[in-house]
Parts: C-alpha cells; sequence; structure tokens
C-alpha cells in the first residue's frame, strides 16, 4: 500500500494521463539543472505539461488508467514526461528544436492518440501538423472552390458588361 505521499502523486499522474491525448517520454540523464529548467521553459511556451516522475510510479499510474502497455517498457534510466492535450505534435517539436541545441534528452517513446510511437519516431511527430494548422489546410481547401467561382463570374460579368457597352456604343451610331 502505498504512502499518502505517493499515492497522492499516483493520483495526480493517473489524471495528467486521463486528461491528455498524448504522452511522451524523454531520458534527461546527463542534462543540467539549467538545460533542464530551459526545457521546461520550452514546454511550458507549447503549453504542454513536463514534469519528471519516478518511473515506478509512472508504471502504477499508468497500468491503473490503461491504455499503456506499448509505452511501460520505456519506463527506465531517468525520465521526464510531457503531457498535452491539443496540440499532439507540440512536445515533438519542443524535443527536436531542444536536441539540435542541446543534443539532449534523449526522446524515448511516445502514445499519441492511442498510438505507439518509438524513439526513432520522433521526426515523424515533428511534422505531424497542429490542430490549427489542419483546420487552416480544410478552410483552404473549402475557400479555394467558391473563390474561382467567384473570379469565374467576375470575368464573365466584365465580358457581359464589355459586351453590353460594345452593343449600347453600336447604337448610339
Amino acid at each position: 500500500m502505498p504512502t499518502a505521499e505517493k499515492q497522492a502523486v499516483l493520483n495526480e499522474i493517473a489524471e495528467n494521463l486521463e486528461n491528455s491525448k498524448a504522452v511522451y517520454i524523454a531520458n534527461y540523464s546527463g542534462m543540467s539543472v539549467a538545460d533542464v529548467n530551459e526545457l521546461r521553459g520550452a514546454f511550458r511556451k507549447g503549453d504542454v505539461f513536463f514534469k519528471v516522475y519516478k518511473n515506478k510510479l509512472m508504471k502504477l499510474a499508468m497500468e491503473e488508467v490503461g491504455g499503456y502497455e506499448e509505452i511501460i517498457p520505456a519506463l527506465y534510466e531517468q525520465n521526464a514526461f510531457a503531457f498535452v492535450e491539443e496540440e499532439l505534435a507540440a512536445p515533438a517539436k519542443v524535443l527536436k528544436d531542444f536536441v539540435k541545441e542541446h543534443n539532449k534528452p534523449e526522446f524515448k517513446a511516445a502514445i499519441v492518440d492511442g498510438d505507439f510511437y518509438g524513439e526513432d519516431k520522433l521526426d515523424v511527430l515533428a511534422a505531424m501538423k497542429s490542430k490549427s494548422e489542419i483546420i487552416g489546410d480544410i478552410i483552404g481547401l473549402l475557400m479555394a472552390p467558391l473563390s474561382n467561382v467567384v473570379g469565374a463570374l467576375e470575368s464573365q460579368g466584365s465580358n457581359l458588361v464589355g459586351a453590353v457597352k460594345t452593343i449600347a456604343e453600336k447604337g448610339e451610331e
């Protein structure tokens, strides 16, 4: 039976897992405190909750919540966890940019919308479009035919106006 303190942490982790559509694991071994704080700040800007939890407590919470069986084997070494509700690729983009500059942390795995992504999939995750980008693409696709119709009507209208004007001018002669 976990102590009251550990139970509170377990409840916090379970709540984070239940409220998140994506969970990323990164090994932060060898990073300085300053680097970890810088990484935490980068995640905060991306609206991502980033926290270090003990692997054992994370495993217990993942087993309790369910759906994390594939990612549990990645729970070894010093791990930090990124939880996100909306922009599912945000943690991958932050990690990719941070790794470029600092060569750490090591991306280990992620569960995104119930799908498992291993350590070799960071680039794939970072390339995913955000929700707002997808909505923009859809709106652009929907607007394209409309703007084509409006453009065609305008050009036809100007031809029609030109033809009427020509006829009117001929009638005056």
